[in-house]
């Protein structure tokens, strides 16, 4: 007999089991018995007492465990057939269920009402369905769980992440099998780590990780595993951290007398005590001979930019560059506009009225004219332009630096990993690099909790911030809520205020910029909810001109517009010109207009937590409250509405991010991804297990301080190569 290992094909397990050709078929991206032992369950339902179902929803599909109070069976002709159907009453914990199962002959019938007798257990899996106020399952399958196939089952049954043509114990029958003929399954913990770290052995985990008979097991099996894999995800970071700074940089030490000496004395108020702070730690590691890669953190107007401002007039002084990197035109045109006004004559270097000490401050964008392009691409590649401003133009092979040190990243969730790294491989030597977020996306949480960036946090807000009181407005329950919102806008404007109104979509046309940013998907990633009809910048603002509005002074603002007209947009609405600004979100961040005060949010429920969070930030900026309103039709329960009533709940956004985390998961933490929705990571979650995370952080710096190559662990070495050699790994360094 050929012996069966890890690596032996999935189908040495299947024997004669009749559904093997759909094991093998499903998609599940299971190939060898080491894929299908590592097929871990995502839940149990205790076989020994009756399944807990509180509040079951329609469409839910279930796996329960219920008392048969009644079973029988009767006659029925379809299509000029005879058949017959078993309906079987379950008691649950919770509602009963009616199961319905058909038979083509009586029987197939028979059996069922003898296997489901009243009093017996079972357990079945389906879809909830609510009929006529009873609940249903529907394409309910199931076995008593004191018959033939019961006898297999343990007292935890383990239900698999499937598809729908297989069943929970379909699969549970092949990993049994594998459990008692797989040999030589390698085991990343030598005994000395397994008693170090107090785990199970490999052997026992699996088997109770896949066949528990209490909780405890179970415990002990997830203990392991998540112990592992964070384990061997901290020895590739704590192994790229270590390459990382022997790549070696060049220092950038803070020179007296400089541009930024000159900047410092000039500025009109105090920097905070975390802009000092964050400030100094920034600077010393500028002037390190490895390069930074540090993630800075900052609530929605706590001063990030001015932060990194210092640090590139700091490398400028050190003679080199620096590049700020901006999601959209409008943020990068607000940023050269802020700082060139912050700097005055210290952004005219070489010109005439210029400051001795100056550098100059150059904008590239994808819009602007060949001529301006060229200028401002002579400027970068010779040097003259110390800090350089731009979008995804920067990115492109034909702009080059002269000497490029410093990449400063502005709301890095909105570029890929590839993008951010396009710019960084412009220095002739490994640039320092500098990422800023408001409210970090999972992934952004994701790396920090996992340690690939260091992070620096400033967690208060500069004197003047106002607060904002934030609402939902439930059109779903009270739909003519809608009108007490535009009589608030109205009275806003009255006050001498000025108020944004944000859309999804730009125009009735679908897949188009200004679309959604969060959709809501159930676990085989299916939209949960239908798209309905969403608010349009173009639609709106004409029926708020004639209607609501009328009568106010009302303009548009979208990324279809030409950017001179955009340009000129936010202008007249920073000069007070403009009332009321229906806009896409290409107002979420950078854009700072003091006498705004109120930002409503139409379909706030299709926008996600980060986006909610940053487009309420440019309300208050000015010492006025700021008032934000968020339209939704989602419905009380759903995931929707559960994010719009956190973001109403806090404006922390280090919290908000955590309630993102939930519900979008980790992405993929060594990998390109942005999405939450694929999480790379199997046993761990991020929030659920910091402190394993933190522990195990610690131990793969010890490790490596006593054993570099991990020679003693032989096993841990080859799983900690196997993810350095996968395609995702190659992310880590240019993350």
């Amino acid at each position: 007999m050929v012996a069966i290992t890890p690596d032996s094909p999935i189908a040495a397990v299947f024997g004669n089991h009749h559904k093997k050709r759909k094991l093998a078929e499903e998609g599940l991206g299971l190939h060898t018995v080491g894929d299908l032992l590592r097929h871990f369950p995502r839940r149990y339902v205790a076989a020994t007492e009756l399944s807990e179902v509180a509040t079951p929803k329609v469409g839910d599909q279930l796996t329960i465990v219920g008392e048969v109070r009644s079973c029988s069976s009767a006659p029925f002709t379809a299509a000029n057939r005879r058949q017959w159907r078993t309906t079987i009453r379950l008691r649950t914990d919770g509602p009963d269920f009616s199961i319905t199962l058909f038979s083509p002959y009586q029987a197939l019938a028979e059996r069922n009402e003898a296997e489901f007798r009243s009093g017996s257990r079972a357990i079945f899996t389906g879809k909830a369905k609510l009929f006529r106020e009873s609940w249903q399952l529907e394409q309910a399958h199931g076995f008593a769980l004191d018959g033939d196939e019961g006898v297999m089952m343990s007292k935890l049954i383990p239900v698999y992440p499937l598809t729908a043509k297989l069943y929970t114990w379909d699969l549970q029958k092949v990993v049994s099998v594998a459990l008692d003929l797989v040999t030589g399954v390698p085991d990343v913990f030598t005994p000395e780590l397994r008693e170090r770290f107090d785990l199970l052995g490999i052997m026992q985990a699996l088997h109770w990780i896949h066949a528990p008979d209490e909780w405890a097991q179970l415990g002990a099996a997830q203990k392991r595993f998540r112990f592992e894999e964070a384990l061997v995800l901290q020895l590739v970071l704590a192994r790229r951290r270590a390459a990382h700074r022997a790549q070696g940089a060049q220092a950038r030490p803070r020179r007296p007398g400089g541009v930024l000496d000159a900047f410092d004395a000039r500025l009109p108020f105090e920097l905070t005590a975390g802009q000092v702070e964050v400030g100094e730690e920034v600077a010393t590691e500028l002037g390190l001979d490895h390069p930074m890669n540090r993630l800075l953190q900052g609530e929605v107007g706590s001063g990030k930019t001015l932060v990194a401002l210092r640090a590139m007039l700091q490398v400028v002084d050190a003679g080199g560059q620096a590049a700020l990197l901006a999601p959209t035109e409008v943020l990068a045109q607000q940023h050269h506009r802020s700082i060139t006004a912050m700097l005055g004559d210290l952004a005219q270097g070489g010109m005439l009225g210029g400051a001795a000490e100056a550098t100059q401050v150059v904008l590239l964008t994808g819009s602007m004219g060949r001529a301006a392009r060229q200028e401002a691409m002579l400027r970068i590649v010779t040097g003259e332009a110390g800090v350089v401003i731009g979008t995804h133009a920067l990115l492109e092979d034909r702009v080059e630096f002269a000497d490029l040190g410093l990449v400063v990243v502005d709301e890095q969730h909105r570029f890929g990993v590839e993008q951010r790294a396009a710019l960084t491989d412009k220095a002739g030597s490994p640039p320092h690099v500098l990422v800023m977020t408001a409210t970090p996306i999972p992934r952004t949480v994701a790396m920090t909790v996992f340690g690939a960036l260091e992070t620096s946090v400033l967690s208060e807000l500069p004197a003047g911030r106002a607060p904002i009181q934030t609402n939902v407005v439930p059109l779903a329950d009270q739909p003519t809520w809608i009108d007490r919102v535009w009589q608030r806008a109205r009275e806003e404007v009255q006050e001498g205020h000025q108020v944004y109104v944000v859309c999804p979509r730009i125009s009735g046309d679908a897949g188009e910029e200004g679309g959604s940013d969060q959709v809501d998907l159930d676990e085989d990633g299916k939209e949960v909810a239908p798209r309905r009809a969403l608010a349009a910048v173009e639609e709106v603002h004409a029926e708020l001109a004639a209607g609501p509005l009328a009568g106010l002074r009302t303009a548009m603002l979208h990324g279809r517009l030409a950017p001179e007209e955009k340009d000129r947009t936010m202008r007249a609405f920073a000069a007070g010109d403009i009332d009321v600004l229906v806009s896409t979100t290409v107002i979420e961040v950078g854009v700072d207009v003091h006498n705004a005060t109120t930002m409503v949010l139409l379909d706030a429920d299709r926008f996600g937590v980060s986006q909610l969070h940053q487009l309420r930030g440019r309300v208050g900026r000015g010492g006025l409250p700021g008032l934000c309103l968020l339209v939704s039709h989602a419905e009380v329960g759903t995931p929707a509405r559960e994010r719009l009533d956190a973001v109403a709940a806090t404006t922390d956004g280090f919290e908000l991010s955590r309630v993102d985390l939930e519900q979008r998961r980790e992405g993929d933490v060594l990998g390109a991804s942005q999405s939450g929705f694929r999480s790379g990571l199997v046993s761990l979650r991020v929030l659920r297990d910091e402190k394993t995370i933190v522990r195990a952080r610690e131990a793969a710096e010890a490790l490596l301080s006593e054993d570099p190559e991990l020679a003693q662990a032989p096993d841990l070495a080859s799983a900690v190569s196997e993810v350095e050699r996968s395609t995702a790994s190659e992310f880590i360094e240019k993350g």
